[in-house]
């Protein structure tokens, strides 16, 4: 009872001008983070851009911490006694009224730290797959590529797995699916479709080309895989091989296979 009467009086004595003060800096930052960040990253080389976006949420967190820091001592006098009580009090009230919600800020302070994705990163979780644009405390935002914004909360992603096509590089591969009548020289053909990734202009020259071939009972596939010059353009690189390498094949008179019905890739 001694440390709540305490705790009260203190609240009388409190510089709220300070208190508000600490508090708009704190946000006013925190926006001009979420500002220069992405702007920087867009008049920087593209080298540079996923070397500045994982920045986003580690200032966040900073600015954030900084500010409680420098707001405790003057709300509350930084006793043992009235930051026992304070604690025990917080840690109670946030455990039964925002469960889920401390659950996302625990797991998004450990996403940051862990950094299993970074903003700029191309990641799939469940039916979801797009670039992550932001990462924030309780949630991180990835944008598909049909131009939907897609939140996930970080308590989600715990439970489920992440697939991240490149981890902080700049590209990551690209795969374009050809299927074909079995009756054809598969060397002509795969060498075809190597020269086809090998004259496209979205293609990364320091990262190899692989033609996989696998025969199947209805079809000869081939799996033309080979890396562009900056991952944003993988749809672009896909389809190119893939209507360049179709035209190749006609070229050489070589025929698409049709899939039986039930018969799967």
């Amino acid at each position: 009872m001694e440390v709540s009467t305490d705790v009260l009086t203190l609240i009388t004595e409190i510089n709220f001008f300070r208190v508000g003060f600490i508090i708009f800096l704190a946000w006013a930052l925190l926006r001009f983070v979420q500002w220069l960040l992405p702007w920087l990253a867009t008049q920087a080389p593209s080298s540079f851009r996923l070397q500045l976006l994982p920045l986003m949420p580690v200032l966040q967190l900073l600015i954030v911490g900084a500010a409680i820091m420098n707001l405790v001592p003057l709300i509350v006098e930084p006793s043992p006694e009235n930051l026992l009580a304070i604690s025990g009090g917080v840690a109670i009230t946030l455990g039964f009224a925002f469960q889920d919600y401390v659950s996302s800020l625990i797991a998004g302070v450990v996403a940051i730290y862990e950094r299993p994705f970074r903003v700029g990163d191309w990641i799939r979780i469940g039916d979801a797959y797009g670039e992550v644009t932001a990462l924030g405390f309780r949630a991180i935002e990835m944008v598909t590529p049909d131009d939907t914004v897609v939140l996930i909360p970080h308590k989600q992603i715990w439970d489920s797995t992440v697939y991240n096509d490149n981890n902080g590089a700049r590209e990551h591969m690209c795969v374009a699916d050809f299927y074909l009548h079995p009756e054809h020289d598969a060397e002509v053909v795969r060498q075809k479709l190597n020269k086809v990734a090998l004259t496209s202009p979205y293609l990364q020259l320091n990262r190899p080309i692989t033609v996989i071939v696998m025969e199947k009972p209805w079809c000869t596939h081939y799996r033309l895989k080979a890396y562009p010059i900056d991952g944003r353009d993988q749809f672009k690189f896909t389809s190119d091989m893939t209507v360049r390498g179709k035209a190749a094949l006609a070229q050489l008179g070589v025929s698409h296979a049709l899939s039986p019905y039930g018969a799967q890739a």
